[in-house]
């Protein structure tokens, strides 16, 4: 489904098409691709419309040829996307290791299935560690942006391009299966943020300025020191300035209930569940996974008893809001492996039950 023009009225969109509609409207000139379910209607989209506008479109011949392509596109400093899912953006880890490297700003959407190896089709959140710690060699950080709604879909993916641009990292909108698959009534806005002036370092022909080269090989062990240096200087100013999270009824509460994705819509209700029953549970949502709320997560374990972590995986977030609270206060999982998150009123039950 196409969105011909900017409205302030809502549409209602699947998922997968209001990424594929909102990574357009931001500028997105050039789109690689391999189909995987479920975030095949992504490049579905842009089979079409990125032509009809004529822009770059091509369903490469595997998920390696599809990344690999968005990165020499991006080192023109054009925008460019991938999108794939779970085990086929297993298959682009040494790429993104690679973008990292050279710094580029590489947009690379995954709506995540369920797994390990081939899995199946289910929604799930067990590419976290995949997503934030990486499967690439050496040491780099992605960009990673968690929607929970399909609106943050369209928002966020928005942002995923602007913060690719601004710091010359690669990106990643982390979905799940149920997102990507299930519609919702959005609204498409002009695309907010500032163009980002990529003229002294893109490869745009040496015609009137000296040559360049992009590379990620460093021959001297003392130059690969100074640039991871300089590198993680970066991190920590996207760290500073761009940590977000959606914090609800944390004042005075005891409990903190803490999630990403579309599972922190049903963990919502279930706080107010919880509340109901006398309950003091508060919310906090990381909408970035890296950078990740920590010291907020820090800052609040000086005054709850417990944090309890629901995640549709075998339990990965849980270890990063482990290290952030440090021992403070105990980390609790509600956990389904894989499929829709828990309901409420079980996410509700279990906490009692921890209680």
């Amino acid at each position: 489904m196409a969105v011909d023009c900017l409205t302030d009225k809502k549409v209602l969109i699947k998922g997968n098409y209001a990424i594929a509609n909102a990574a357009v409207l931001a500028g997105c000139q050039c789109y690689f691709g391999y189909p995987i379910t479920p975030q095949s209607e992504i490049g579905e989209f842009m089979s079409g419309k990125m032509q009809e506008l004529g822009r770059a479109y091509v369903s490469a011949e595997s998920e390696l040829a599809a990344i690999n392509m968005t990165i020499g596109a991006c080192a023109t400093g054009v925008k460019a996307m991938s999108s794939s899912s779970s085990c086929a953006v297993s298959l682009m880890q040494e790429a993104l290791s690679y973008a990292t490297s050279d710094q580029l700003p590489v947009v690379l959407v995954s709506v995540m299935r369920g797994g390990p190896g081939l899995g199946n089709i289910y929604p799930s959140q067990g590419d976290y560690f995949q997503a934030t710690k990486g499967g690439g060699n050496g040491d780099y950080k992605l960009i990673v942006l968690a929607p929970s709604t399909v609106q943050e879909c369209v928002d966020l993916t928005y942002k995923a391009f602007y913060l690719a641009q601004k710091y010359r990292n690669p990106t990643v909108l982390l979905a799940d299966g149920l997102l990507g698959q299930m519609m919702e009534p959005v609204t498409f806005k002009p695309y907010p943020y500032p163009e980002i002036d990529n003229s002294d370092w893109a490869l745009d022909g040496a015609k009137e300025r000296d040559g360049r080269i992009i590379r990620s090989y460093a021959p001297l062990a003392d130059n690969q020191c100074v640039f991871l240096e300089r590198l993680y200087n970066k991190y920590k100013l996207i760290e500073e300035n761009e940590t977000e999270w959606e914090e609800k009824d944390t004042q005075g509460a005891d409990i903190v209930l803490v999630s990403f994705g579309s599972t922190s819509r049903n963990v919502k209700t279930a706080a107010k569940i919880l509340r109901l029953k006398g309950i003091k549970a508060g919310i906090l949502r990381p909408v970035t996974l890296f950078p990740f709320p920590s010291k907020r997560l820090q800052e609040l374990s000086n005054t709850v008893k417990k944090f309890v972590v629901v995640e549709v995986n075998m339990g990965q977030m849980v270890y990063d809001v482990k290290l952030a609270v440090n021992g403070k206060v105990p980390v609790e999982l509600v956990h389904k492996p894989v499929g829709a998150p828990p309901s409420p009123e079980e996410i509700a039950k279990r906490i009692e039950e921890l209680l």
